[in-house]
């Protein structure tokens, strides 16, 4: 089984380099503490395969909120990790915007279901 995480970022807010950086990686954390939270033995599965893999992350865009949030509820009515990032609004966004959303770690399959159509960013 090939694990894979997804980061979904908004293309419309025009982020520097350096603060979609930081979005992306706050997306991939508040994933894997999620599973590490959790009671879900399959998601902490899922986990242990992603690292001894080398840690697969793919970074794509849509182009606007509601587009982002279309991604994050099917990934969770799929049943799979996510999470949904809002700003702290200490630099380039105002408070409380979403960001990106982190899909994964999972079954690479099960994570293009979702995602499979977009582009890279």
């Amino acid at each position: 089984m090939q694990c894979k995480q997804v980061i979904v970022a908004r293309k419309d807010l025009r982020l520097s380099a350096g603060k979609l950086a930081a979005q992306v990686a706050h997306a991939s954390v508040e994933c894997v503490l999620q599973i590490l939270n959790s009671n879900r033995n399959e998601w902490k599965k899922w986990l242990e395969e992603w690292i001894k893999e080398g840690q697969k992350k793919v970074v794509l865009k849509v182009s606007s909120l509601d587009e982002l949030l279309v991604y994050y509820n099917n990934a969770k009515s799929l049943g799979l990790p996510a999470s949904l990032i809002k700003d702290a609004g200490l630099t380039q966004v105002p408070e409380g915007t979403i960001t990106a959303v982190g899909i994964g770690p999972a079954p690479e399959e099960l994570v293009d279901k979702i995602t499979g159509m977009l582009d890279l960013y």
